[in-house]
Order: C-alpha cells, then sequence, then structure tokens
C-alpha cells in the first residue's frame, strides 16, 4: 500500500536533493533555481526555508564523533563548502571545474562510510569546454574525480551492503551499477542496471532496505521501484510530470518524500499541472534506510564554533 498523506504546496521551480536528517527527524530538500533551503516536520507540518547564497544542488548532515553539527556539508553551483542555514555562513572547501564555465554541480549523496558525493552536469553547451564529472569528497577534505564525460550526473544511492552503487547520466535513460570498495571509495565493473521507458529520465534514486531502488523520473510523471535485478517492481503515479528526488523518512523511516518541479513549463502546462513543484509525502508498506551524515576527519577553523 502506497497513500498520499501530505502535500506542501512550496511551488518550487527545481525541487530536488531531499533527505531525511534522522538526528533531527526532519526533512530537507533544496529549490536549485530559486536558491532556496527548505526544512520539513511531518508531524508538526512545521515548514522552515533559508535564501541559499548561490544555487545548492545537493547537501547532508555532518556529524563529528557521532555529534551532529549545525552546518551541512553543501554541493553548490560553484563547488564544495560548509554551510550554516540559520546564519547564512559559508566556509568553501574548494571550487569545482573553474576551467569549465559551462557545468555546475548536481546530484549527490553521502556513502555509508561518511564520505559526501556530488556530480557535475553540463548547464549550458555553447561555452562549455568539457563535460561533467562525479566527484568523491573524502572524510579527509581531499577530492577525487572518479567518472568523467557525464552530461547531467544523478540518481546516487548504494545497496544496503554498500558493495553496489547506482549513478546515471539522465539523458542516456540508463541507471548504471558499479562494484563499490568501501575502504577506498574506488568504482569498478560498470554495468546497466536497467533503461527507463521512453520520455522518461532517471533523476534521483534511493535504496530501501530490501535493496529495491525507488527512482523519480524527469517527465514520465511517476517514481518507479526496481527489483535488484533492474525489473521494475512498481510504478508510483504523480499529478505532475517532472518528478525529481526521493528519500525514505519518518520515525519508522515507511514515508516516502519526493520532491518536483514546475521548470521550464508554460502557462499551459501550468495550468494542467497546478500541482507541478511541491513536496508530496507518502506512506508506504516499505521502509527505508538510515541515510549517513558526512563525518569529516577535519573541518574548517570558520565552522568550529558552530
Amino acid at each position: 500500500m502506497i497513500e498520499l498523506i501530505d502535500e506542501v504546496k512550496v511551488q518550487n521551480e527545481l525541487g530536488e536533493g531531499v533527505i531525511w536528517d534522522s538526528f533531527m527527524q526532519r526533512a530537507w530538500w533544496t529549490d536549485i533555481d530559486q536558491c532556496r533551503l527548505f526544512r520539513y516536520d511531518p508531524i508538526s507540518k512545521e515548514l522552515e526555508s533559508w535564501e541559499t547564497p548561490e544555487r545548492l544542488a545537493c547537501f547532508a548532515p555532518v556529524a563529528i564523533n557521532g555529534e551532529r553539527q549545525a552546518y551541512l556539508i553543501a554541493a553548490f553551483a560553484s563547488g564544495f563548502a560548509y554551510y550554516q542555514p540559520e546564519t547564512g555562513q559559508v566556509e568553501w572547501i574548494k571550487k569545482i571545474e573553474t576551467d569549465n564555465p559551462g557545468t555546475r554541480l548536481n546530484d549527490g549523496r553521502t556513502d555509508r562510510q561518511g564520505r559526501f558525493w556530488a556530480g557535475s552536469m553540463v548547464e549550458d553547451k555553447e561555452i562549455a569546454v568539457d563535460k561533467g564529472k562525479l566527484y568523491r569528497l573524502n572524510r579527509n577534505l581531499s577530492i577525487s574525480a572518479t567518472i568523467d564525460n557525464l552530461q547531467i550526473t544523478n540518481s546516487l544511492c548504494w545497496s544496503p551492503d554498500s558493495k553496489t552503487v547506482y549513478h546515471a547520466d539522465t539523458p542516456t535513460r540508463k541507471i548504471n551499477s558499479y562494484s563499490y570498495d568501501t575502504e577506498t571509495g574506488q568504482l569498478t565493473m560498470p554495468h546497466v542496471f536497467t533503461k527507463t521507458e521512453n520520455d522518461c529520465y532517471p533523476d534521483g534514486s534511493i535504496v530501501d532496505s530490501q535493496g529495491y531502488l525507488w527512482n523519480a523520473q524527469w517527465g514520465g510523471s511517476k517514481v518507479v521501484r526496481y527489483k535488484p535485478d533492474g525489473n521494475i517492481d512498481l510504478s508510483l503515479d504523480l499529478p505532475v510530470s517532472q518528478v525529481t528526488c526521493v528519500a525514505f523518512g519518518g520515525r519508522d523511516l515507511n514515508l516516502l518524500l519526493v520532491t518536483t518541479a514546475h521548470q521550464d513549463l508554460d502557462t499551459e502546462q501550468r495550468q494542467k499541472e497546478p500541482r507541478a513543484g511541491n513536496f508530496f509525502v507518502f506512506k508506504t508498506d516499505f521502509t527505508g534506510l538510515i541515510e549517513s551524515p558526512f563525518t569529516p576527519t577535519s573541518r574548517l577553523d570558520a565552522m568550529r564554533s558552530s
């Protein structure tokens, strides 16, 4: 059973990057194009939001010695930084692809070993001199490039045992899987996990406690649950075409959290999709996994007093 139990009418232009913060028991997501970060309590229905210093693509909580910090690790359009929403404080770790102005960072997530990942996408083909890459922000704050030649990085998530990582280059309509070395963070043995239907483009993904992958499909008006062998298990229809990202949350991790968008929809399309850009919460018979925070072994001076 999957039942819509809540809809937050935020009308995001490009809602993305939803995560469940198990420390705070809150859902977080970003409206990339509107430079806005949201935090939502599904119990009290309290919604908070902050303006971000530039477009925020994805992010994660930060924990040091098991203690949740007041700031987030953020993949802004131009690079990685620590970011404290309440104060607006930003401490840059590294700018990305400064020699390739037609790209920006996009989808990302933490692995279960505490590393933070984010990939870049080609946003302006006219000025981009190269395609995007998938980056790993290591716990010591060094940065490693992994997959290259990407158009739009998306769908990053890990199997329950962390031995498999999933990733998509959205225009190809393929979600790929890789063998994952948990000690080094290396990706090997690429394999096509599944290919989406025509006009359905893989956006954000999450893996549930059974090892099934849930994928938000841009242009497809749906979230699809895939079996570990890549075959479709079920499809959840939504009343909007641009479905962007998914996560599991709630006290029992049985709430499916879904972000959507209305990016570039014309007036007629907006009239047909008045709920486009809203945040949807479904109660399910499925459960997710606790999302790991970024756990740096070092931190920057500006955030030490946070």
